[in-house]
């Protein structure tokens, strides 16, 4: 089976999320994947290895300011036009499939070559009955038509009871790595000033990774690095705690580590308000809508940290995928959720909002659309 798979390159994220299962896919004999990823200038990406001979286009990106959506930059520095002709130029016919993690040249040139298409990304959870939280008419729109694929595969925290599976995590969890006692800080919408003016009233020792340090540096208490895949992790993996924006998978990574939790949703952008207000109401993370000193001082002095213990669910999706009978994927999802071990706190809170009940696979709306030459049911 031949798949292109797209990825958003806006945020590390996503890319992540896709190296694990780049990772996975290339364990996987009957699967040969090409990756597209769009979003950021190409000299923008890093680590990029896995993704073997990779292509990138110029794709649709969200701009941001002093931590908010800067809508009038966004709107300018998108290319209507350019993108059209990006989808246009993309031949997806010699593909199977196309993945696509909320990447819209693929999904786009897949929809309008009519080849199957399936995304899998953290956004397609939205599309179903999951915690939101300032969602606009907008916001909906974008989550809908942005990367519009025939099958969605959202990723969550939980499945509310609805067709989603658990977070593809990056990681292995390993007891070995020396802890540093310091606390990781990944803020890269924030101004960098900001960051270190905030964590200067501060005892603690901070590991700070930006996208605007160039050269690692000492400040004070602030151990400041350039971005680094593999530095990152290992400061993940030693690290106390976590101080970060409201994405989806750096918390997945560092739920699946016990590492607590402290973040601030990017102003404006529904989807990390609904993330952070979801981990509220896990009691998995604390929140703060500002760089609030007193926020973080609570935080540092009394929060206790939280494990969540996902599956393999990169390795899950791979083997499902060379099946190739979306007919199953009620069953993955019932595999891989009975898999997950949560806090008991956190069962707790769920037999009260979501009582457990037999998920009806009703529910999912599987079938791809019989196209000229594919079968239903079957890539």
């Amino acid at each position: 089976m031949k798949i292109l798979y797209g990825v958003q390159g806006t945020g590390n994220g996503h890319i992540s999320r896709a190296r694990a299962m780049a990772q996975a896919l290339a364990e996987t004999p009957s699967i040969e994947v090409q990756f597209l990823f769009s979003g950021r200038a190409e000299s923008a990406y890093f680590d990029m290895a896995v993704f073997g001979d990779y292509m990138v286009r110029r794709g649709f990106t969200f701009f941001s300011h002093a931590g908010k959506i800067d809508h009038v930059k966004t709107a300018l520095n998108n290319n209507l036009w350019q993108f059209m002709q990006e989808v246009r130029s993309l031949d997806v016919t010699q593909y199977d499939l196309v993945i696509s993690d909320f990447e819209p040249v693929t999904a786009h040139a897949a929809k309008h070559r009519g080849v199957p298409s399936l995304s899998i990304s953290h956004q397609s959870a939205f599309l179903y009955d999951v915690p939101k939280q300032g969602q606009t008419l907008i916001d909906k729109a974008i989550m809908r038509f942005f990367a519009p694929t025939e099958l969605n595969i959202g990723l969550h925290w939980y499945h509310f009871n609805q067709p989603v599976l658990p977070p593809i995590i990056d990681l292995k969890p390993n007891d070995s790595h020396p802890k540093s006692g310091a606390v990781l800080v990944y803020l890269p919408f924030e101004r960098l000033d900001s960051v270190l003016t905030t964590l200067r009233h501060f005892s603690s020792s901070f590991i700070c990774f930006h996208p605007d340090c160039q050269n690692a540096a000492q400040d004070g208490n602030v151990d400041l690095r350039p971005l680094s895949k593999a530095e990152f992790q290992q400061a993940l993996f030693a690290c106390d705690g976590v101080i970060a924006n409201g994405g989806f998978e750096l918390p997945s990574e560092a739920l699946s580590l016990g590492k607590k939790l402290l973040l601030k949703p990017l102003s404006g952008q529904f989807e990390q308000q609904s993330n952070v207000t979801t981990l509220d109401i896990l009691g998995l993370a604390s929140t703060m809508e500002s760089l609030d000193i007193n926020a973080i001082r609570q935080w540092l002095a009394h929060s206790e940290s939280q494990r969540v213990k996902y599956p393999e669910v990169a390795e899950a999706i791979a083997q499902w995928l060379a099946v190739g009978d979306t007919s199953t994927l009620p069953e993955l999802h019932e595999q891989l959720w009975s898999q997950v071990e949560f806090p008991e706190h956190v069962n707790d809170l769920l037999s009260d909002f979501w009582p457990s009940q037999r998920r009806k696979q009703a529910m999912f709306n599987m079938k791809l659309p019989v196209g000229s030459n594919k079968k239903a049911k079957q890539y």
